[in-house]
Order: structure tokens, then C-alpha cells, then sequence
């Protein structure tokens, strides 16, 4: 019997808008290029699409998973999965990222996980939160 360990990468962010617009943020190909990745993304289980990672090229997607706007989940590059949970909160949205499938015995993938953990807490989802944002305050106080 092999074993294979295996890694996934959770991050909790607090996104100040509804998550309807944080839904379309995350399944709006033109919305995800600001703050990730260009690709015709979409919210239709079955949709295979590529998103275009600078330095890596096209990566193959598929989305497995779609009930809009709590939940989508799609496989990313073969090997890893992304889930991302929408949770409202107050006048917000909790979004609860899992990037799962990494095989920690394979140095490679073990290293990709030890970075793109900070990468997603520290640049990735803080460019969507301030994305979905922009605009709010302004219909808030004005």
C-alpha cells in the first residue's frame, strides 16, 4: 500500500461587500484578470476553461461545482483543486479559499504549496477584496 501526504492551503479573508459581487468577482473572466488571472472563467459545472499564469502559461481548468454565490469549486492543472466558500457576513463576505491536492512527497509540489500559501493570504485575495471594494464606500457615504 503506498501513501502519498498530502497539502492544502486554507485562508480566511473578510471581503467588504456582498457576496453577490464577490461571486461575480471570482466567475466574471473580466473581473478575475484584475485581480488574478486572465481565462474565460465561468460559474457552469462541466466549464473547461484556461487561465493564463504569468511565467507558467495556460493552465487547464475545469469546474466541478457551482451553487451560486456560496460555493465554486473547480480542479487547477490536473493535480490541485480549488475551493472557494462564501460566507455572508454582516454587510460582507467571508471567503474561505482551500487549494487542496498537493503531494508533499514530491519536492516540486511540496515547494509550490510552502509558496503560494503566502501568496494567496498576502496578494491574491487582498487584490480581490480591495476589488470587490472599490466603489462600495463611495454608495455607502455618498
Amino acid at each position: 500500500m503506498t501513501y502519498t501526504r498530502t497539502g492544502t492551503i486554507t485562508v480566511d479573508q473578510f471581503m467588504n461587500a456582498p457576496p453577490a459581487k464577490v461571486w461575480r468577482a471570482l466567475t466574471d473572466p473580466e473581473l478575475h484578470a484584475k485581480w488574478w488571472a486572465p481565462g474565460d472563467i465561468s460559474d457552469q459545472v462541466g466549464h473547461e476553461f484556461h487561465l493564463q499564469m504569468p511565467g507558467f502559461g495556460d493552465i487547464p481548468c475545469k469546474i466541478v461545482e457551482s451553487e451560486p454565490p456560496a460555493k465554486l469549486v473547480y480542479t487547477f492543472n490536473g493535480d490541485w483543486t480549488l475551493t472557494w466558500r462564501l460566507v455572508e457576513e454582516g454587510h460582507g463576505t467571508r471567503l474561505l479559499l482551500e487549494h487542496s491536492g498537493f503531494d508533499l512527497d514530491d519536492k516540486r509540489q511540496r515547494d509550490a504549496c510552502e509558496r503560494m500559501g503566502p501568496g494567496w493570504r498576502d496578494e491574491v485575495l487582498p487584490r480581490l477584496a480591495k476589488l470587490t471594494t472599490e466603489g462600495t464606500e463611495t454608495a455607502a457615504t455618498g
